[in-house]
C-alpha cells in the first residue's frame, strides 16, 4: 500500500460519505429541485460523478481530461441510479489510488498548463470534493432538509 493510501484514505472515505448521507436524505423528486437559474440537484449530482470519472483516468494516464459525460441523462433523476454510480466510482478509485507506486505518486498529472504530482492532484479532487457539498448545501437548506450531524460540523 502507498503512502497517499496510508495517509488519506479515512479521510477520503469520511468526505465520500458525506454524498452518501446526502443521498439518504433525498428523493428521485428532490433530484428535480431546481434554484432560479441553475441546474437541479440531479444534475449537479452528475456533474460531479463525471468529476470524479475525470480524477479516476488522471490516476490512471497522467491526464485530467474533463470530457466525460454520464451516457445517460436518467441518473440525474435516479436515486438508486445515482446510489449504484458513485458506489462504482468510489471503488474505483479506492483501487486506482491502491495501484499507484511511490513512485507514480511524484509523477506529474497534466492538467493543462499545471502539473502537480499524484498527491497534490488527489488534493485537489477532495477540494472538488467539498465544492461540490457546499453547492449541494445550499439546494439542501433551501430544501429545508435536516442536515446530519457530520454535514453541519463540515460545512457549517
Amino acid at each position: 500500500m502507498n503512502s497517499l493510501v496510508t495517509r488519506f484514505s479515512d479521510v477520503l472515505h469520511m468526505t465520500h460519505a458525506l454524498r452518501s448521507q446526502m443521498f439518504d436524505l433525498l428523493t428521485d423528486a428532490d433530484l428535480t429541485y431546481a434554484l432560479p437559474n441553475n441546474m437541479t440537484l440531479g444534475a449537479l449530482c452528475r456533474e460531479m460523478g463525471e468529476v470524479q470519472v475525470a480524477y479516476i483516468n488522471s490516476f490512471k494516464t497522467f491526464k485530467l481530461d474533463f470530457s466525460y459525460r454520464h451516457p445517460d441523462k436518467t441518473v440525474e433523476t435516479s436515486l438508486a441510479q445515482l446510489k449504484a454510480w458513485f458506489a462504482k466510482l468510489d471503488a474505483e478509485l479506492d483501487t486506482t489510488l491502491a495501484a499507484l507506486s511511490e513512485a507514480d505518486l511524484q509523477k506529474p498529472i497534466d492538467r493543462g498548463g499545471w502539473k502537480p504530482p499524484a498527491e497534490v492532484n488527489f488534493h485537489t479532487y477532495r477540494e472538488a470534493l467539498l465544492i461540490f457539498y457546499a453547492k449541494a448545501d445550499v439546494y439542501l437548506k433551501a430544501m429545508q432538509k435536516p442536515l446530519p450531524e457530520q454535514w453541519q460540523a463540515w460545512m457549517g
